[in-house]
Order: C-alpha cells, then structure tokens, then sequence
C-alpha cells in the first residue's frame, strides 16, 4: 500500500476564514470554519475590507488548530492548496499568500483552487468513489451556475445567471422585507409558517428554451406585490417567492442532464443547503438519476474541499508557481 498524502487546504474567498487537513483527497482529518456573520449581518451583506481584515486576524490561528486537531505537524504535509479564484481580491490574497509561505517553506507543491470546482468536489468526501462526467449546479450567494462537469478542470459551463445570483436574491429580500441575515435560512425559516399559500408571483423565465437563470425580475415582483399589498403576511410572500426562486433550479438542471444523458447531478453551494430545494429535486428526479448534495457543512464554504480537490491536482503532477495570483472573477 502506497504513502498517505496529506493536504493542507485555506479557503478565504468571502466572509469564511476555513482551513482543514484532508488525506488521500478523501478522509477529513480537520475542518475548521471561522465564519464572519456576525460582523457583517449589521449591513446585510459582506463588507470586503472587514472580510480581508477578519482573515489576516484569524488564519495563523485556524492553521495551527487545524494541524493540531489532524495529529500531524507542517513537515507531514505533501502539498498545499488554496482558492485563488473567484472571489474577493483581498479575502483571497489571505488565504493564497498563506498558502504559497507553506509551499516555500517546506518545498511542497503550492496549488490555486477554482472555488467553485471545489464545491463541487465536496460530495466525494463524504464516502463516494471519484467519478465523471456529471451535472454539477453550484448555487451561492455569488454564483448560479450550472456545469457539464467533464474531468479535472474540464467544466462546460451549460447556463448561468444574467443578473443576481439565487443567494442573492434571497439576501436582498430578506432585507427588503427585514426578516434576517443571511437571508437563505430567513427565507427559509419564514416560508414554513405559511398557511394560504395563496401569494402568486410569476415563474421565472417560463418560455425560455435555454439554461439561464434571472432572478432580478422575481425580486422586484416581491417588492411590487408587498407595496400593493402593505398588510400582507411576510410569510406567505416568502413563501411564494422561495417556490419561484428553486422551481427554476430544478427544472434547468434535469432538463440539461437529460438533453445529454447523463444521471449524476451534484447540487452544491450555501444554497443548497435548503430543505424545499432537497425535497423538490428528490421529487423530481426519475429512478435511474442520482442526486447528490453534500452535507451543510460541506454546501457552505469551506477547506475540506479545497484541500480534497487539491489532492486530485497533485496526483497529476499539476502545481503552481509561486508567483500564481488571485482572480476576482474566472
């Protein structure tokens, strides 16, 4: 039986400081997550300066803990991984300079992560043989995107958003309405207290013969509805627009797995984390499709998985140099 390898993964993207030990790009040894909601929620979304500073305060501390909880020291490690794109520019500098001290120091090969390629690699470290091609959604506050996943680094982007993300959308009608941050669990909590369900708004992109996602116009329905509507129960409105927002998702992704055939779909993101998106795609899948989500610990963002897809690069002899910088955008 061949060496271990051991992994080191920093995911500093956003508003997430996360650092976690993986070996054989599959066991989670750590996964430390500092999250920064409670220093952004006064603004209802992620202020980057803040975020940046946040990570500079709190990375050197996750590392140390991270190592520490794995049982192994900076000298057992074979690689070091970090998100590099996309992102916050500062938040990412964070976690890749971080990453590229480690590389230097123990000349071990330093690897920048696609963040969103490594929310899709999460499901595999929950039990599952490593397996292409598949349909991969990856819904966030940032991103909605949906992949023809080929092989390492081969995504074919099939369809994504014209304007707001679904997360944020979900974001700015939590706050229209005042209802919490971040506003996926606000919406989410809100919607199951509905008892009419008698709100109507419009399906999104009903006619439409491609993949891509809009969610500007059911935003601005909200708001139209609750202004004509002053006395409305929030709950019902929420409802409503929760329905909308994930009707989309299911119908574009099943309809591009199965114009291609294929029957391995992963839904992964923070959003992906909500129930009524669960339910509406084990609903609505045929018998011989898979639907795969990770866990809500491995949906938000973290370092399990940049470390884990790190694994795959490093068997293939694919590094980068010390000088690879971050991208705000792929």
């Amino acid at each position: 039986m061949g060496k271990d390898i051991f992994g080191i993964g920093l995911e500093s993207s956003c508003d997430e400081t996360a650092v976690s030990i993986v070996k054989n790009g599959k066991d989670i040894l750590s996964n430390i997550i500092f999250s920064q909601i409670d220093l952004h929620r006064i603004y209802y979304g992620v202020v980057p300066e803040i975020a940046s500073r946040s990570h500079l305060e709190t990375m050197n501390l996750l590392i140390e803990k991270a190592l520490k909880e794995a049982g192994i020291g900076f000298a057992d490690l074979d690689y070091s991984a970090a998100t590099n794109r996309p992102g916050l520019v500062g938040s990412l500098l964070m976690g890749l300079q971080s990453a590229k001290v480690i590389s230097y120091t123990l000349k071990i090969p330093l690897i920048g992560i696609n963040h969103l390629e490594a929310h899709l690699y999460a499901p595999f470290l929950e039990g599952r043989e490593f397996f292409y091609p598949f349909i991969g959604l990856l819904i966030s506050g940032g991103n909605t995107i949906l992949y023809n996943v080929r092989g390492i680094g081969d995504m074919e982007i099939i369809g994504k958003t014209a304007d707001d993300a679904v997360g944020e959308a979900f974001d700015k009608v939590a706050k229209f309405l005042d209802i919490g941050y971040p506003g996926g669990p606000a919406v989410e909590n809100l919607s199951k207290k509905a008892v009419k369900k008698n709100v109507k708004l419009p399906r999104i992109l009903q006619e439409t013969e491609d993949y891509r996602f809009s969610y500007s116009g059911i935003k601005t329905a909200v708001i139209n509805y609750v202004k004509e509507n002053p006395d409305i129960d929030k709950a019902e409105v929420v409802f409503s627009f929760q329905e909308r927002a994930l009707e989309i998702l299911s119908r574009h992704v099943f309809a591009a797995a199965r114009e291609r055939s294929i029957k391995n779909i992963i839904v992964a993101g923070g959003v992906a984390c909500n129930g009524r998106l669960r339910e509406l795609l084990m609903n609505n899948k045929e018998e011989e499709e898979s639907v795969i989500i990770p866990s809500p610990v491995l949906c938000t963002d973290n370092a399990a998985m940049v470390a884990g897809l790190g694994y795959q690069y490093f068997m293939k002899n694919r590094h980068d140099n010390l000088d690879v910088d971050v991208k705000a955008r792929l």
